[in-house]
């Protein structure tokens, strides 16, 4: 762990999952970032550029440090809780249509203030650095992704792996895990911006014989702006974000992912859908009991369905063994409940065990769903009425379904 101040983020656990495992057909490590104290991977970027802030300042007799971010997301409860961590003030910038629900999370985490600007973030964003930072001379920009110490941050996530991994010890298919440098066989993780990304880069470039682990850098449709950027050649601008999964809406990724992406010919690009991205969350809340968002569901769905032994096949060159580590970051977020969980069921036509219901007509789809519904009360001896808060969810949103189709 990063000595710069270990309060600010903590060493999370790697932990082989059994069930993703036999679903992948190799072992699968999760490194779960879902601990950290803001509940995302946040903690390591954020809290290293806070600290990095404070050192700098050290030396002069200026105003007071106050800490501003204009993330009204991952970024930002993590700049609030650093900075309720290291006793300073933080105000947070988020757009109109933040819900309250979250402006109550960032005040809870900590925010001193929470004030709403704008219709988007670039209009929260401007709006921070034109207004409100030029009058405050202890003020400290915090950017949610674009910064050579996030990315330090970040990297620390590595330096962990390198000396966590050796508990799970395998060998490769000549039975030589010492000329393999005891190394993951592949690491998956998101991209919204590239911070974590970034940092995953910078962590292998450190560690002797890692910096050809492949990275499987994870975006859905309508959030890929690294994929259109490799796509175009040049890095590009999406004209808005239309996938449900906002914390990585970033329509412009920093520079430096995009050069890392373009770069290295360990970095593969993948592209999933929401409704993949959902069947992740759903089938790991079933599976290991752990709530994620959307963000963090798009990596994990590559353990089903034959994805991660398509993509290695298709972008590595060689099959999938059995005795592969593949390292998973479950980045967690906090934009989940359990009700959003349960609206996933039927928003994206997921059967009971969570799977896509591929080839069914919305008609099929949702007759299946009321089955479940109903099924799960006979096998309690019950009638609907006397169904659980939880299941009559289900059975609202499928109603709401059926008069929509």
């Amino acid at each position: 762990m990063s000595t710069v101040n270990p309060k600010l983020w903590i060493e999370t656990p790697l932990v082989e999952s059994a069930a993703l495992s036999r679903a992948a057909g190799c072992r699968i490590l999760l490194k779960l970032e879902n601990l950290q104290p803001s509940g995302s991977f946040k903690s390591r970027g954020i809290g290293s550029l806070l600290s990095s802030s404070l050192k700098s300042r050290s030396s002069s007799n200026g105003a007071p440090v106050h800490f501003y971010s204009s993330s009204g997301g991952n970024a930002g409860l993590a700049c609030a809780h650093a900075a309720r961590t290291l006793s300073l003030p933080s105000t947070i910038i988020v757009p109109l249509s933040t819900p309250a629900s979250m402006i109550a999370k960032l005040k809870l985490a900590g925010a001193g203030e929470v004030i709403q600007h704008g219709a988007s973030w670039r209009e929260a964003d401007g709006y921070l650095q034109e207004q409100v930072l030029p009058k405050d001379k202890g003020g400290v920009y915090v950017p949610p992704f674009d910064h050579e110490d996030i990315w330090r941050g970040n990297s620390t996530l590595v330096s962990e792996l390198e000396g966590q991994i050796k508990e799970y010890s395998t060998c490769n298919s000549s039975g030589n895990e010492a000329a393999n440098h005891g190394k993951p066989a592949a690491i998956i993780c998101s991209v919204g911006g590239g911070g974590l990304f970034n940092g995953i880069c910078s962590g292998l470039d450190a560690i002797p014989g890692w910096k050809d682990v492949p990275i499987f850098a994870l975006e859905t449709a309508g959030a890929e702006s690294l994929a259109a950027s490799l796509s175009a050649g040049s890095l590009t601008t999406l004209p808005g974000i239309t996938s449900k999964a906002t914390n990585l809406g970033a329509t412009r990724v920093a520079e430096r992912t995009y050069v890392n992406a373009r770069d290295r010919k360990n970095v593969h690009s993948i592209v999933l859908s929401d409704a993949e991205a959902a069947m992740g969350c759903y089938r790991f809340a079933d599976e290991e009991r752990i709530l994620v968002e959307l963000s963090c569901g798009v990596s994990l769905a590559m353990c089903w369905d034959g994805r991660l032994a398509k993509y290695f096949e298709e972008k590595i060159g060689r099959n999938l063994e059995k005795s592969d580590r593949v390292v998973m970051v479950v980045c967690g977020g906090s934009n989940i409940s359990l009700e959003t969980i349960l609206k996933y069921k039927v928003d994206y036509g997921l059967s009971d065990d969570g799977s896509l219901m591929k080839g069914k007509t919305v008609g099929e789809g949702i007759t299946q769903l009321t089955g479940d519904v109903k099924g799960t009360a006979e096998k309690l001896g019950k009638d609907v009425g006397e169904l659980s808060p939880e299941e009559l969810k289900i059975m609202s949103f499928v109603e709401g379904m059926m008069k929509k189709a």
